[in-house]
Formats: structure tokens, C-alpha cells, sequence
């Protein structure tokens, strides 16, 4: 559907539907008790991130007749973490007794902090005491009274050092001078420790203990390494009358959301809330199954769900291709639960948006990684576990390395092209059955060989930046490298306008994730500079396909707990509608034959850009293009080209650019002759015929 007179009025006329479905929606009651009320299975203790294990120091605790065990159930409804791996605690509230260097201080000893490549001086993966002995420790400043309830443990990220502390004690202080043990009944309780470095492990005090400060002191370390650990706290922040320890930047929503974690059946319920609240603009649907057969579910949100309008263009977000890395898909449930809820309220840029946009969303591309990591928690399943497909697959770079076929193409330049500067076929063997690939990575690829999406971006965590393409590096020696696509300046704006929009990501102040500073940048970076993937999804679609793709690393903690959930909403909530909205930016149109029917899979260049685009099965097409002035050529096999001067301007919506194809006179000469039953013939094949022809007629005449 076109705009126009007669579509105008259709939308005008949905929109009264709408308010009418407004005035019967009850606003007083929140999603989730919505969801509740249409299935009875969410079960108490599950809205917890961690998820009730019984640690070692419980299990001891329970023992002993003079200590106060925790309960299973007060383990599930337990207090939050500090903020050690999310950075709310700044670097200046941990202090250490002694650091080997820098780059193990005490501001490095945070939950699932990575090292970098040459683990140096600045970005090391642990607190490391700088002697081995008993007096050494590590603490956390609250600034405020706060209830601690327990302790995270993990060893020092290394690839090739064997650090971590086997047992330690406890202790708290309300001045930093005057300290109290945890005790076990009339001694020091030790809790026990890690016994490898990486799977963290939790361990309850006996007691909640009420302090400022919380500090750790290890006992024992594995014997051939030294004392290294990064940790989390667990503590509820006391109310403070004066509110003297207030965060400054502390952040609620108003938005009334299910802020909660949803496994498979959860999120499935919530996406049946959604579509029975708006029924007229969602579409539940999926695009395959993963490797455990678990439905790959998504959501379409558009005026006219199941059907693509002609000159309306697609967008989709993803999430979840590392099933750990889980804001994204929650990132992605609250957004569906937004949009939907703005709509009925008549907010007129959510309208516009749904009215004017295909929008899809998938909220959970490894379903079975996720599981894994969900039955971990967000605090006790590391840094890797659920990452991966069930069969063990990193779907993020499982897609054809394309990038290689078109760069051999570009440097045999004296060879006729066989490979195009888009559409680049798929490899053969990529299509195998005996090909590693995912069952989830084949339905990505053939819902993206569906849909004529024009931008997308992939969620993803561990750090917060936006990645654009290439992710590839073009020198083969190298691991990191410039590598621009020849729409660089497009994917960089695009990049910048969820980056700039983020509430942290452009904050110069903010401290680096782990290793990474991306600020230079205004937290984007090119995939290729930060550290070379062969096969992502972004080189692909951008290669294959006519979409934008962008990496969004939401978060530095992969799996906040969800007590984080309402201000990562907020941190983000701003960059997703304005990176959707991106879509309308740069030319867009229709391409027709003389009769004024729409032509598919013509192609779209744009003058001083080596990478063309191809109109969708209606003939439409849509080409992000930065502001200015360009010239841009159509042309379809069978049909003369055409080119035009289009101009593109600083405001909100792609500027209408059509064309007109006249068939060439060879493909006239073809219908004509096919509509008489008759085959073309070939004019070289004709002149042989008739040299022959005569030839025997000369031979005819001499033999008289």
C-alpha cells in the first residue's frame, strides 16, 4: 500500500478503532499480572536471577548448632549484588592491602572481568595481592549502611596463569578501622573457596551482616599460584533518613513493564499477552527451530501484520545468539511490551512508527544456550556458560565468509567479475548437509532471504559499544584492522545514533567495560579494528542480502541481575526507537516498466558507492543514504537503465525517487516473437545459415 489519499484515510479510520480498544484497556494492572492470569505457571521464586544453589558455607552453616541457617526460599528473594561486575561501584570504592601492579589492583577485582590480549599492566583479569601471605585483603566501600547477605568468588581471567583463592574469611566495619569476623558458632567461620578460575561460586553468610564496608581476606590459594580473585557482594542498601549516600545518577522508570527474567515458556506467555492486547498490529510467527526443537519465536509489529505494503520498509532486531548474553532479549521483551502499550495510549511517534515501518523482533535466536545459562543465574554462570548452541556452535560468525569472494574478485582486476559488489551467492559447500552450521544460523539466513529487510541490529553483551561492518580484516597477517565498508559513512551515523542516544555509551567519564576504550569513537568502533570475525552475521547480510546490520553491546554484565533490569530499560529504551526510526533515512521508491508494473530484483547504484542495492518482489527498493545530493542509476535486465539526481535532506523521511525502465529493443523482439509461438534467432546463427544456403546453391549451378 502506497501513501495517498485513500491509505491516509484507512489509517485515520484504524486509528478510531484504536481508541476505542483504549478506552476498555485497564492501565492499574501490569503485564505480568496479565500473563498470570491466562496461565498459572509462573511459579514463585522464579522472578529471582539466582536461582537458590546450595553452596558449600549454607550446607555448613546448617550443620552447626550455634549459626543461623538461610533458608532455600530466602536464597531465591535474597538481596541483589552490589554492583561489582555492573560498575555501580566505582573503581574508588574497592581498596586492596597490596597489588602486584596496576593492572591487578583492587579495581580489577570485579565478577567476570576479562584480561586483555597481553594481559599488561592496565587491563588485567583479577586483584592479585602484591605478596602471598595472610594479611593480605580486598574491600568494598558501600558509602552507605548496607545488609550483606554473600560473597562471589572467581579466580584471575588468564590464559596462562593458574590463580584463585581456595578459602577465606569475612569481615565488616562501619569506620574501616574496627573490624568484625563472620563467625561460625565461637569461631572464624572460612568459607571455602574456588577451585578452578573461572565458574564462580556463591557462598551466604550464616547471618546478614549490617556495615559500610565488607572486606575479604584469603586463607589459602592454589599452591603453584598466587591470591587472585575477582568477586561480587551480595547486600540490600539500607534506608538512609538523610540520604546522604544516595547515587547521584541513580535511575527509575515510569514505564509500567514485566521487569523481570523470562525463560522459554515465560516469554512465549508474554508475547500471547502482547498480541491479545494488540491484536490488530502484532503477529506472533517463527522462523524455525533450534537444535533441541525450541520454536524460534518472533514478533511482528506493523498496521497491517503478515503482509508486506508496498514503499514500506522492514526492520528487524534480533537478540540472544549468545544464549548468555541476556539483557538483549529482555531488552527486546520490554520493547514489545512499549511499543504496543504506547500505541493504544495514542503516542503519536510510536504510531507513526508502527504505521509507517515492518517491524520485527526476535527476541531469542539460541534458545537452548539460554537455558543453560538461565538454570546458572545471573551471577553463578560465568562468563561462558550457555554461549554457545546445544551442538556447539558460536552462531555469531557461523554465516559464509563472503568477504573473501568479493576481495579475491576486487584484486584480479585485469579477470572479467564474477562476483558482484552485493547479492554474492553462498558458497556450495556452505549448503551441505555435512557443513558445521547451525540449525538456527540456516533459519536466520532463510528469514533473511524472505523478508526484504532494509537496517537490523543484533543485541548482544559484555560490553557497550556499537560495532559496524566489515568484522572482517582485509590483510591476512592481521587480527585487527580498519576494514570500511564502501558505505562507511552510512554505517558510522547509524552507529552513532543509538551510541549518542544511550545514556552511558558516550559518557567520557564512564570506566571501560574491561579492556576496551571506545570513546574516541563516541562508543562505536569498526568490527574489523576491535578484533577480526570471519563469517558474522553483519558482513553477511550486508553481502548478501540488502540490509544494514549492526552489533549493540548493550551491557558489560552479560546477565544482570534483574533488579538492573529498569535501568538498563532506561539506558536504552531512547536508542532503540530512534535506531528503528533510522530506517526512513536516505532514498526510497518504486521501479516500474512503461505499463506500470513494478519490476523485481532491479538494481539500484548510487554513483561513487561499490555496493548496490535490488529492488524487493513489488518493485520497491529502499537505500540508506547519509544528507546530500546523489546520483543514482536503476537498471533490470531486459530494460535500458535510467539514472536521476536524487537529493536527500537533513529531515526524517527518505526522499521518493522512482523509476521508469523501457524494455530494449532485443527483449521487444523476444515478447514479440514468443507471443507468436515463434524463439528469437540468433543474427550470427542466421548468417551462417544463409552462407551455407548459398553455397550449395553455387555448387548446384557448377554440377549443371
Amino acid at each position: 500500500m502506497q501513501g495517498g489519499g485513500p491509505a491516509r484515510e484507512l489509517k485515520a479510520e484504524r486509528r478510531l478503532v484504536f481508541q476505542e480498544q483504549r478506552e476498555g484497556v485497564q492501565h492499574d494492572r501490569s503485564w505480568k499480572d496479565q500473563g498470570n492470569e491466562q496461565a498459572g505457571f509462573l511459579e514463585s521464586g522464579k522472578n529471582s536471577s539466582r536461582k537458590g544453589v546450595r553452596t558449600k558455607s549454607s550446607e555448613k552453616a546448617a550443620s552447626d548448632d550455634h549459626s543461623v541457617p538461610v533458608a532455600r526460599d530466602e536464597v531465591r528473594e535474597g538481596c541483589p549484588p552490589l554492583g561489582l561486575e555492573t560498575l555501580k561501584i566505582t573503581d574508588f570504592q574497592l581498596h586492596a592491602s597490596t597489588s602486584k601492579r596496576y593492572g591487578l589492583g583492587a579495581h580489577r577485582g570485579r565478577l567476570n572481568i576479562q584480561a586483555g590480549i597481553n594481559e599488561n599492566d592496565f587491563y588485567d583479569g583479577a586483584w592479585c595481592a602484591g605478596r602471598n601471605d595472610l594479611h593480605q585483603w580486598i574491600e568494598v566501600d558501600a558509602r552507605r549502611l548496607t545488609k550483606f547477605t554473600g560473597v562471589i568468588t572467581q579466580g584471575r581471567n588468564s590464559l596462562w596463569l593458574s590463580d584463585w583463592v581456595t578459602s577465606y574469611k569475612v569481615m565488616v566495619s562501619n569506620d574501616s578501622h574496627t573490624w568484625v569476623t563472620v563467625k561460625n558458632g565461637s569461631g572464624d567461620m572460612i568459607f571455602e573457596g574456588n577451585s578452578e578460575k573461572e565458574i564462580p561460586v556463591l557462598n551466604e553468610l550464616p547471618v546478614p551482616m549490617v556495615a559500610r564496608y565488607i572486606r575479604i581476606n584469603p586463607r589459602s590459594w592454589f599452591d603453584n599460584g598466587s591470591i587472585c580473585m575477582r568477586m561480587e557482594i551480595l547486600g540490600c542498601p539500607l534506608p538512609d533518613p538523610n540520604n546522604y549516600y544516595h547515587r547521584r545518577n541513580e535511575m527509575t522508570t515510569t514505564d509500567n513493564l514485566d521487569f523481570k527474567h523470562h525463560n522459554y515458556k515465560e516469554m512465549r506467555q508474554l508475547m500471547k499477552v502482547v498480541n491479545e492486547m494488540c491484536p490488530n498490529i502484532t503477529r506472533i510467527y517463527n522462523i524455525g527451530k533450534s537444535h533441541q526443537g525450541l520454536k524460534l519465536y518472533a514478533v511482528e509489529i506493523s498496521d497491517h501484520p503478515g503482509e508486506h505494503e508496498v514503499g514500506e520498509p522492514e526492520f528487524h532486531y534480533m537478540a540472544g545468539a549468545h544464549g548468555n548474553e541476556v539483557l538483549g532479549r529482555e531488552l527486546m521483551l520490554l520493547l514489545l511490551q512499549f511499543l504496543c502499550q504506547e500505541y493504544l495510549a495514542g503516542n503519536p511517534r510510536i504510531v507513526h512508527l508502527v504505521e509507517e515501518t515492518r517491524i520485527h523482533i526476535l527476541p531469542s535466536l539460541n534458545p537452548d544456550g539460554y537455558e543453560k545459562a538461565y538454570e546458572g543465574g545471573s551471577e553463578l554462570g560465568g562468563w561462558s556458560l550457555g554461549r554457545w548452541t546445544h551442538d556447539g556452535i558460536d552462531i555469531n560468525n557461523n554465516f559464509p565468509d563472503l568477504n573473501t569472494l568479493l576481495w579475491e574478485a576486487e584484486d584480479r582486476q585485469n579477470l572479467p567479475r564474477k562476483v558482484p559488489n552485493h547479492y554474492i551467492a553462498i558458497p556450495e559447500w556452505f549448503l551441505s548437509e555435512n557443513a558445521t552450521v547451525a540449525v538456527e544460523t540456516r533459519a536466520v539466513i532463510a528469514w533473511m532471504e524472505k523478508i526484504p529487510f532494509v537496517l537490523g541490529g543484533n543485541l548482544q553483551g559484555g560490553e557497550l559499544v556499537v560495532a559496524y561492518p566489515y568484522d572482517m580484516v582485509r590483510s591476512l597477517w592481521k587480527t585487527q584492522e580498519h576494514s570500511p565498508t564502501p558505505d562507511d559513512h552510512v554505517f558510522r551515523w547509524l552507529a552513532y545514533s543509538y551510541a549518542s542516544t544511550h545514556r552511558l555509551m558516550t559518557d567520557a567519564r564512564r570506566r571501560v567495560c574491561h579492556t576496551e576504550d571506545f570513546q574516541k569513537e563516541d562508543g562505536t568502533v569498526n568490527g574489523a579494528s576491535w578484533h577480526t570475525v570471519a563469517g558474522s552475521l553483519n558482513d553477511f547480510s550486508y553481502l548478501h542480502t540488502n540490509c544494514f546490520e549492526l552489533s549493540i553491546y548493550v551491557g558489560c554484565d552479560k546477565y544482570p541481575h534483574e533488579s538492573e533490569l529498569p535501568e538498563e530499560w532506561e539506558n536504552n529504551r531512547e536508542s532503540l526507537i530512534v535506531f528503528m526510526e533510522q530506517v526512513h533515512r536516505g532514498i526510497k521508491g518504486m521501479v516500474r516498466d512503461a505499463h506500470g508494473k513494478g519490476i523485481p530484483n532491479a538494481i539500484i547504484s548510487v554513483e561513487g558507492v561499490n555496493h548496490d542495492i535490488r529492488t524487493a518482489s513489488d518493485g520497491d527498493y529502499w537505500r540508506l543514504l547519509n544528507p546530500g545530493e546523489y546520483v543514482v542509476t536503476a537498471k533490470a535486465e531486459g530494460f535500458t537503465s535510467s539514472t536521476k539526481n536524487c537529493m536527500v535532506g537533513y529531515d526524517m523521511g527518505a526522499t521518493r525517487c522512482d523509476f521508469t525502465l523501457s524494455k530494449t529493443n532485443l527483449a521487444r523482439i523476444r515478447e514479440i516473437m514468443e507471443k507468436f509461438g515463434k524463439q528469437p534467432v540468433s543474427l550470427p546463427a542466421r548468417r551462417l545459415k544463409l552462407r551455407g544456403r548459398k553455397r550449395r546453391q553455387r555448387g548446384g549451378r557448377a554440377n549443371t
